[in-house]
């Protein structure tokens, strides 16, 4: 009987002591966020850190998991971090009218013999034949023409 309470006291004991060596929420925050980009909010709740804010790419917001789950005390990450949006984004996409778009479309397609193009609408629509590297070739050559959309229905060989 003492041998149990004893041992039941010394589980106590222990669980108490390990229970107050784990950082508390407030420390883990502190602490990922001395370590985070300035942008970045840094929320802690049970062990679990989420992140808000926005970030210049993917591998900043990779970055920052990385971070925070390196933390001790941390269980879980929840990475809501954005992408911002870059300039170009918002730069308008200007289409080629359909008349230019015929007669450059011809001429980028020329090398192809095997393929065949139509104009319609500023979508361009390719058919026939043609091998992979070609292909390649191809969709640069017509996608530098800025056309609506490239309906590429061409088999592959």
């Amino acid at each position: 009987m003492k041998t149990t309470k004893l041992l039941m006291s010394a589980g106590v004991v222990a669980t108490l002591f390990f229970a107050a060596c784990s950082p508390k929420d407030g420390d883990i925050q502190t602490a990922v966020k001395a370590k985070e980009a300035s942008e970045i909010s840094v929320a802690v709740t049970k062990g679990e850190v989420t992140l808000t804010g926005e970030v210049a790419d993917e591998a900043e917001k990779a970055k920052a998991e990385v971070i925070a789950k390196a933390e001790k005390g941390v269980k879980s990450v929840v990475n809501n971090l954005t992408i911002k949006s870059s300039l170009s984004s918002l730069v308008p996409v200007v289409i080629a009218e359909d008349a230019a778009l015929i007669k450059s479309v011809a001429d980028a397609a020329k090398d192809f013999p095997t393929v065949q193009t139509t104009v319609k609408d500023g979508v361009v629509t390719l058919k026939g034949e043609i091998n992979k590297s070609s292909l390649v070739k191809l969709m640069q050559q017509l996608s530098v023409l800025k056309p609506k959309k490239i309906d590429n229905q061409l088999t592959v060989k």
